[in-house]
């Protein structure tokens, strides 16, 4: 499993944001079209019918976002400390993924998957990835291809940012 840009990719399969788990929101890319998965959500948009896919409230990394990860978690240890707080925490921010058919758009939400936001670099790679997806069957076919093959032989975590700008650059084409 690795993040690379917005996208999450495990052994093949090519996620928007986060991987879901049980019935948390997701949103999958497959040969076939975008799937929507989770509670809330859910459908098939084939790639013929998909015109346009673009991404709105991508957190992006910035120091002032750090420090406040930062100050976040210590408060958050204090006050378990303090009062013995044992909840499960507070959920990563969502995206929203808006998926543009022939009659209707469709808003597809999952949760990000960088703690901290995603560098401005990779938010426009993948922004730009995403609208190639829409170019045409045989360039989705041939990119969704390329990061499935990527997915199924990378070994470890996610790259390094400079990895992630490259691979980003090198599945567009």
């Amino acid at each position: 499993m690795a993040m690379v840009g917005l996208f999450w990719i495990a052994e093949g399969d090519v996620y928007v944001g986060a991987k879901p788990t049980g019935l948390a929101p997701g949103v999958r890319l497959t040969p076939e079209g975008v799937i929507a998965l989770g509670a809330g959500q859910s459908g098939l948009y084939l790639w013929e019918d998909v015109h346009a896919l673009t991404v709105a409230n991508v957190p992006v990394k910035s120091l002032k976002r750090q420090v406040g990860a930062v100050k976040d978690l210590a408060l958050g240890t204090v006050m378990e400390l303090a009062i013995g707080a044992g909840g499960a925490g507070e959920a990563p921010p969502m995206l929203t993924l808006y998926v543009e058919g022939p009659d209707d758009d469709h808003e597809l939400t999952a949760y990000v998957a960088a703690a901290l936001g995603y560098s401005q670099t990779e938010v426009d790679l993948s922004r730009a990835l995403l609208s190639r997806l829409t170019e045409g069957a045989a360039t989705m076919a041939t990119t969704l291809a390329a990061m499935s093959e990527w997915g199924r032989a990378w070994e470890g975590g996610s790259p390094r940012r400079t990895e992630r700008e490259a691979l980003l650059r090198r599945w567009m084409g």
